[in-house]
């Protein structure tokens, strides 16, 4: 919160009272009373992420920097829920709430896992969530998609409300945690842009589409915080943007909170190759705070926000000292508020045992269960027989990657697809065949037996150097010998881990032909053979190289890894590929098959945010196809010819084009990430255990080439809402095991006047023989110049059982029948509106009624 001004008068009594002032006084006097005995430069290091312990005031050392999209990430076990997207499929605000409020357990329970005694936190273990993304997945082919809640503004909206309300609590006086809404704003890719980017959307897009899910987790949600953006909007850098952060966040939408820079903006403020808005890092880091920037997020080698810089900044008259001072207020009563400066009292019931418990776990596996979107059914599903034998193919058959998505926890039980298939028939034969790679042949640990000391290969093993340090840099702290070139993180210096190690020594090939060589990780590292740098991806937002490798049969290569252990991933590992793999296994493994299961798409190392992958049909971390990568075509193509029952799971956090698969796989389940219980939900569904009721949160097109540039800002041509061709699946979109009807329960008004509200009552019935749920979508059609398509103004997910019908009633406020103009303005306008109420959107196969309104009058309405 904003903390009120003081008196003089006031002030110095605070002052004087700093050391007796009790725990319970008002956080805005303590908040100010800490201040008044604070340095300039004491004040300057608390606007840090790492901020510094104040001994001398009682102020532990606090790092802001947690992630918490789909559970506590980064921090070791933790219950990992479906990605965001994933909870975004279920259309269920409630349960993302409740989704949400254990998260926020388990990060109360983390950061009492490790407090330090002076009640500092480590990285990943606070209580300042960065969460949730309510960006809109305005274009499939952003890599970080995945963790927003879809393309429309108001599902947005809703689920980024509720997910506020579950991790911060009731009481804005004592939060459970602080929420981060983020970026803010009109953050939407290409990855490899963002430091430069610089968008102008058009009013009405602003309006319409990239800012109402922020209004509303600030108006409604009361969030704590929010993350500036790295693009720029307009030409002002997000994070020194005073129409975006002064004139709407403060000024218009009355916002209290504190503002977090997005980690390493601020430094994009003035450097060459980013926005270049300004041309000294004081420059920079001045015109943050006086916009309103609170928090500067800094990682790397930048020295752009550090506490000298902003002394300087205030020494050479760029920035007032009162400026510091209210940023510097805000933290503190933020800190007070949620008792990192004193016992937790309003939580003391969550202890550091509280996570990943089986209660975690249940709540995970049902929203996994309502995640899962079935997107094609040709009768194959539920199964009506058990098989007898089943072949699970394909590289996300048996992958914790496909499971978690990014920013994750580490499941401690993690069910994969695979693990979920065979507990399910616990009778059956199951057979797993990999088959094929992500979009090469399968990586395969490179074994002990391929590496030696020496190039006569009389002595296994490689010598490994490790420095403690990020940069290999001075004498080696340690130097031995491994049987393979492998890294174990340690406990519990995993998460303050920056070292660095080299293995050297000799490689043995087994075969001859090309050979992708890997460190797995997803750390820097680079390789050399026989003193050619052939992978380098050291740093691994700008690689260099990563080529596959000409190896002979028992011809013997010098070989050099050089790797940076930073972060929380755990583990290092050399990988390569085999030249002669080929998929005839998988294809014998299906012919003996009664049933054939098929899990593939992507993993969070294929998409995601700023990285590299060298692959067809990816760049940067986002994509350029969005086709299923060829290798996992080829072999599901070559499955479908086998005419055996066929299952495809498509693991992914974005829209496929499943064309093929569309009109030739018998049955197709869209299951994201799904999170750590993720196989058993899989394989329940396949079983018949439940009936699938997730719905699509975007749009799957047919083609890339079906939208318009990746970099296009305008939202003419994409999205449900003006996309004017034939999508594969529709926004929406999803199949049931049983069938809903739709009725009128009264009759709809003829007239209303404008912004008026229209009541309107349905009754769905369930006509099916078996229990299921319906998400029921009410749509609203306008006329008018570049008017949507259709709109989604209200939805409401309910569960029926065998012949029971419900009646739900859905109030439709001026805003949704309005529209929004050029200029940004949103209006209610005089004509026809045509609401649709069904189980998606209106199609020959969607169930639901439309009714015709006619609108009176004319009447302007707020943008939000």
């Amino acid at each position: 919160m904003t903390p009120r001004p003081l008196s003089r008068t006031a002030l110095a009594a605070a002052v004087a009272l700093t050391l007796t002032l009790p725990a319970q006084a008002d956080p805005a006097a303590r908040a100010h009373a800490l201040l008044a005995r604070m340095t300039l430069d004491e004040k300057a290091s608390q606007l840090q992420s790492t901020s510094p312990a104040i001994a001398r005031l009682g102020i532990p050392a606090y790092n802001w920097w947690n992630e918490g999209l789909h559970g506590v990430a980064r921090a070791g076990n933790a219950t990992v829920f479906p990605q965001a997207i994933g909870l975004a499929a279920t259309w269920n605000a409630a349960l993302a709430e409740r989704v949400a409020d254990t998260v926020g357990t388990e990060f109360r329970a983390k950061y009492l896992e490790t407090v330090h005694p002076d009640g500092g936190a480590d990285m990943y273990r606070g209580l300042t969530v960065w969460s949730p993304n309510v960006n809109i997945f305005r274009d499939p082919r952003w890599g970080r998609g995945q963790e927003t809640y879809g393309e429309d503004p108001y599902l947005t909206s809703r689920l980024g409300v509720a997910y506020i309300r579950g991790l911060q609590g009731s009481d804005p006086g004592a939060p459970k945690v602080s929420a981060t809404v983020k970026h803010f704003a009109v953050h939407s890719g290409p990855e490899a842009d963002r430091h430069r980017e610089d968008v102008h959307p058009s009013p009405r897009d602003l309006t319409e589409t990239y800012l109402p899910a922020f209004h509303a987790a600030v108006t409604e949600a009361h969030v704590l915080s929010l993350m500036c953006a790295y693009n720029a909007v307009n030409g002002l850098p997000a994070c020194a943007s005073g129409p975006l952060l002064k004139d709407l966040l403060r000024d218009a939408w009355k916002f209290q909170g504190h503002v977090v820079s997005d980690c390493g903006a601020i430094a994009d403020i003035h450097s060459e190759g980013a926005h270049r808005y300004v041309d000294t890092p004081e420059r920079a880091v001045a015109a943050a705070i006086k916009t309103g920037t609170d928090v500067m997020c800094e990682f790397g080698d930048s020295p752009t926000a550090t506490p000298a810089t902003t002394v300087r900044a205030v020494r050479q008259g760029l920035l007032a000292e009162a400026d510091v001072d209210r940023a510097v207020l805000r933290l503190l009563e933020a800190r007070i508020r949620l008792g990192l400066l004193d016992a937790p009292r309003p939580w003391a019931g969550i202890t550091a045992k509280d996570y990943d418990t089986p209660a975690d776990r249940r709540l995970n596996l049902e929203a996994a269960r309502q995640s899962l979107v079935l997107l094609k059914n040709d009768g194959l599903l539920p199964l009506k027989t058990a098989p007898r034998r089943i072949a699970v193919i394909g590289p996300n058959a048996d992958s914790v990657d496909a499971l978690v998505g990014n920013y994750s926890g580490t499941p401690s039980k993690p069910i994969t697809v695979l693990a979920g298939l065979r507990a399910r028939f616990p009778q059956a034969q199951v057979t797993f065949v990999e088959g094929t790679g992500w979009v090469a042949p399968p990586l395969q640990d490179v074994p002990a037996d391929a590496l030696c000391l020496d190039a006569a290969c009389t002595h296994p093993g490689v010598r490994t150097e490790r420095f403690d340090n990020p940069d290999l840099a001075g004498a080696p702290a340690a130097v031995d010998t491994g049987a393979q070139a492998a890294f174990r993180w340690g406990w519990p210096d995993r998460f303050d881990r920056k070292t660095s190690t080299r293995w050297s020594g000799y490689l043995r090939a087994a075969e001859t032909g090309p050979h992708h060589l890997r460190l797995k990780g997803g750390q820097g590292y680079r390789i050399r053979i026989d003193g050619r740098l052939v992978t380098d991806l050291w740093d691994i937002a700008w690689p260099t190289t990563n080529t596959p490798v000409e190896l002979a049969a028992g011809k013997v290569y010098r070989i050099e890894i050089e790797a940076r252990q930073l972060g929380w991933d755990g583990e290092q590992m050399l990988q390569w590929t085999r030249p002669s793999f080929d998929d005839t296994a998988a294809l014998e493994a299906a012919r003996a098959a009664d049933l054939v299961v098929f899990a593939g798409g992507l993993t969070w190392q294929l998409e995601g945010e700023e990285m590299s992958v060298n692959a067809p049909g990816f760049a940067g971390g986002d994509r350029t196809s969005l086709d299923l990568p060829a290798p996992q075509e080829a072999l599901l193509e070559r499955l479908g010819s086998l005419g055996k029952p066929l299952v495809l799971v498509n693991m992914s956090g974005s829209a496929m084009s499943l064309n093929w698969a569309a009109g030739h796989v018998p049955a197709i389940i869209q299951a994201w990430y799904p999170g750590g219980e993720g196989g058993q939900a899989v394989a329940e569904l396949i079983a018949g255990d439940y009936s699938p009721a997730g719905r699509l949160p975007v749009t799957f097109y047919k083609s890339a080439s079906d939208l318009p540039p990746f970099k296009d800002y305008g939202m003419q041509g994409r999205t449900y809402k003006y996309f004017k061709g034939e999508p594969l699946y529709p926004f929406g979109h999803g199949l049931s095991y049983t069938q809903f009807s739709y009725k009128l329960a009264a009759p709809a008004p003829r007239a209303v006047c404008a912004g008026c509200a229209v009541k309107v009552a349905v009754d769905v019935k369930n006509d099916g023989p078996r229990a299921g749920d319906e998400v029921v979508q009410v749509y609203v059609a306008r006329s008018g110049p570049a008017a949507p398509n259709r709109t989604l103004v209200r939805f409401a997910r309910v569960t029926l059982q065998p012949g029971e019908k419900r009646r739900l009633t859905f109030d439709l406020d001026g805003k949704a029948l309005s529209t929004v103009d050029a200029a940004g303005k949103r209006s209610v306008e005089p004509g026809q509106a045509t609401v649709w109420i069904g189980g998606g959107q209106p199609g020959p196969r969607t169930a639901g009624v439309a009714l015709k309104v006619g609108v009176k009058g004319r009447r302007g309405l707020p943008p939000f």
